[in-house]
Formats: structure tokens, C-alpha cells, sequence
């Protein structure tokens, strides 16, 4: 029933916005709007299977997101982060969930751009507010996490000895947001796990009545422009009454890939390093990572602690800034040659791809690691490498030839980079 309250209330909005439009385009635009969110990508072929059946003959017109869209680019280029498709999509998302459901869940792993999109759409919205384009109004946000804190910490509690109430976290924030006069949105964003030990505190609030009920017997109504923002990870000890109280957005790490995080990194790279380094940094990225994460992940090595390909980039990413300060300092930048930099960040990023991306593996891993590392190393990628683990992508050369190569001695584990000028 919540559910199709939902599907109800965003026709409504629509019929609203395009009173001339039909009622078969409105609904099935709702049904999709409210769905399409908490679907994984395998299964959207059978959603729209299921809808072309209950709706057929009807072609939807694309969503007018321009002014949207366009604030949203623009708070990513300020924030330098890297606006794709499907990210866009997902903000999208979150701003139709928030106007038909005043509680709602992004849910995903690490690195699926959860926190970045919800403060994406508040920065675009802001924005909008800003330039006047439409009736929009910048969105205050307040995090808690849930875990962090004792129940009464978070509710309020009485003291054991005077009987005294204090108020939790959460409820001055909560009565803050209730009593203020603003047209602001505001977001009460809880990011941290669901279970059933805190939430089922919340699923008055998460009602249509919209009331938080504490134990000294205060009720405090929700504002109308107040909404609740939950973060999770996942929903495995969240419970079915709490679930069905709340829309879904499912973000998916995959969908968003690790590049996006490599060229937001790039940008954040000491200015003095010339251009064409950069280009070269990337070129290296590209060039090394996507074979040494099909090994990983389909080349029969073991790991001896889970990872996935975002946090494994991430490290290469952290491991490589450390090497960075002397790139900071404008009086060594001028006393180092072209060449000197480039060979600094090439034995860099070997330092870090090794101890990043093959610092998981078991013994046997890092053998075929250190084979596969070391054809990378080689100007022309040995076609019996590409065939004997199996690479589905073409390796391209380098676009300059590598300086310092590691020794042929050993194990490319057996090496560590220090950094010289000559």
C-alpha cells in the first residue's frame, strides 16, 4: 500500500506539472520514477519487460532534467568530481524519491557515490535557489551516525539517580528542524548500519502521522520540508516493517567503475607537475590496472582478505600520494630535469600498483602477479602473456618508454622505490 501510495503521489506531481499530458504517460512515468531506483542493473530488462506488457504502445518522452542536470555538473566541477551518466542518473533519482517519500534509503558498498550524490543534488540545489530557475530552496543537512552512540545518547534518557531528561542527538536536531521557520529543505541523513535495535524507534516518524514519540512522552511533528536520509550498506538486519516505510536508491560501485575516481585524483595532483606527466600517470593507470584486476578477479589467485577493484584503485591512489610532497615544493620542482620528474612518478606508481593491487595476494598469487607485472614493464606486451592469463582487453605500449625498470632478479615484491634526482 505504501508503495502504491507512492506511485499515487508522484502522478500526482506530474499531473500537476503536465496537465495535459495523458494518464497513461503519468502513471507509467511514476511507476518508473518510484522503481527503477532500488533496481540492480541485471534486472531492468525484466522491469521493462513488465511495463511494456501493462503499458504497451506507449513510448514515454525523456524527463526534462536540463536545469537539473546542469546545476548538478556544475556543483561536480566545483567539488572536482567527475560527473558521468550514470552518476547523473542516480542524482536524478534522489530528487524524484524526495519529493514523493519523506524517508528514503541509499543503500550500496563503499565507493558507490553515495555521500557524493546526495551533496551533489544539495550543492545543484542550491544553486538553483541561488539563480532563481525554478521554485527550488538549498537543502541543510545534518549527519548522525546511529552506531556511534548509546540509544539514550541518541533518543534522550533519564538520569538513573535524579530522573532527569536529557535529550539524544537526535532529538534536538530533530526539534530543530521541526520548529524552524525556513523554506529550506533540510535532511536529517543517517549514515551508518539499519538494524532493528534504533530504527524501530523510527517507524512512527517514517508513518504518514510523521511523529517522533520519545520515553519522556514528548511527541515532536516532522516538518513538511523535513526529510530522513538513511546511508546504509546494506539491509541484512533491517526489518521488513522498516523497509517498507522507506523508498530505495541502489548504487552500485560497478555502475560508477574506478575511473571516475582516478580522474577526480589526477586533479588533486601537486600543480607544479607538468601536463604531459599527467597524461602519462593516467596512460600508466589504464595500462597496468585493467590487467592486474582481471587477474585478481578471474585469474584463479586468492586473496587473503576481501577487496573490491574502487578500494584496491583508492590504494594506489593514497600509497602514491605519500611519494608526493616534493612535488609541492616550487624551489625542488625548478631544480629537477623533465626526465628526473618522469622517472620519480614512474617508480612511484610501481611502488604503488605492487603494494596496492598485489598486496592482498597469497604466495602463489603474487607469483603470477610478478609475471604479469613484469610483461607490463616491457615496451611491447608479449602476446604469450596475453593468452596465457586469458586478457580480454588489448595492452597498449607505453607512450614513452619506461625509464628505471625493476631488476630481472627476484620478485618485483623484493624492491623498494627510493627516490634520487641525478
Amino acid at each position: 500500500m505504501r508503495a502504491i501510495k507512492s506511485v499515487l503521489i508522484a502522478a500526482g506531481n506530474l499531473k500537476f506539472k503536465y496537465p495535459d499530458e495523458s494518464e497513461d504517460i503519468l502513471v507509467l512515468r511514476s511507476i518508473k520514477d518510484v522503481n527503477m531506483s532500488m533496481l540492480l542493473n541485471h534486472d531492468l530488462p525484466l522491469f521493462q519487460g513488465i511495463t511494456s506488457d501493462i503499458f504497451p504502445g506507449i513510448i514515454l518522452p525523456e524527463p526534462d532534467y536540463t536545469i537539473l542536470n546542469a546545476a548538478v555538473m556544475s556543483a561536480c566541477k566545483a567539488a572536482n568530481v567527475e560527473c558521468i551518466p550514470p552518476f547523473l542518473e542516480k542524482v536524478q533519482q534522489i530528487y524524484e524519491m524526495m519529493t514523493v517519500r519523506h524517508g528514503f534509503m541509499i543503500v550500496g558498498l563503499p565507493f558507490g557515490g553515495k555521500t557524493t550524490a546526495y551533496r551533489m543534488l544539495a550543492d545543484g540545489l542550491a544553486e538553483i535557489e541561488n539563480k532563481g530557475l525554478k521554485d527550488e530552496h538549498k537543502i541543510e543537512i545534518t549527519v548522525i551516525n546511529p552506531k556511534s552512540i548509546t540509544m539514550g545518547q541518541l533518543y534522550g534518557q533519564f538520569d538513573p539517580v535524579s530522573h532527569e531528561w536529557s535529550n539524544g542527538v537526535l532529538a534536538v536536531s530533530y526539534r530543530a528542524f521541526a520548529v524552524s521557520t525556513s523554506l529550506n529543505r533540510k535532511w536529517l541523513v543517517f549514515d551508518g548500519p539499519v538494524d532493528a535495535i534504533w530504527i524501530e524507534n523510527m517507524n512512527t516518524v517514517l508513518d504518514d502521522n510523521r511523529k517522533l514519540c520519545l520515553m519522556s512522552g514528548e511527541t515532536i511533528q516532522l516538518s513538511p520540508t523535513t526529510s530522513l536520509l538513511f546511508e546504509v550498506m546494506d539491509l541484512d538486519v533491517a526489518s521488513p516493517a522498516t523497509v517498507s516505510r522507506c523508498g530505495m536508491i541502489y548504487m552500485e560501485p560497478a555502475t560508477l567503475g574506478w575511473e571516475p575516481l582516478l580522474e577526480s585524483w589526477i586533479n588533486t595532483l601537486p600543480p607544479t607537475l607538468h601536463d604531459q606527466n599527467k597524461i602519462n600517470l593516467r596512460h600508466m593507470f589504464l595500462r597496468f590496472s585493467y590487467p592486474l584486476l582481471h587477474l585478481i578477479r578471474k585469474g584463479g589467485v586468492k586473496e587473503l582478505t576481501p577487496s573490491s577493484d574502487s578500494n584496491l584503485m583508492r590504494s594506489v591512489m593514497n600509497l602514491f600520494d605519500t611519494f608526493m610532497d616534493d612535488f609541492y615544493d616550487e624551489k625542488y620542482m625548478q631544480g629537477i630535469s623533465d626526465l628526473d620528474e618522469r622517472a620519480q612518478l614512474e617508480g612511484v606508481f610501481f611502488f604503488s600498483c605492487i603494494w596496492s593491487l598485489g598486496g592482498t595476494l597469497n604466495t602463489e598469487g603474487r607469483l603470477r602477479f610478478n609475471i604479469l607485472f613484469r610483461g607490463l614493464l616491457e615496451k611491447e606486451f608479449p602476446a604469450a602473456l596475453k593468452e596465457e592469463f586469458g586478457l580480454p582487453m588489448n595492452v597498449k605500449p607505453p607512450l614513452k618508454p619506461y625509464i628505471f625498470l625493476i631488476p630481472a632478479q627476484g620478485l618485483v615484491y623484493d624492491y623498494r622505490f627510493i627516490k634520487e634526482v641525478r
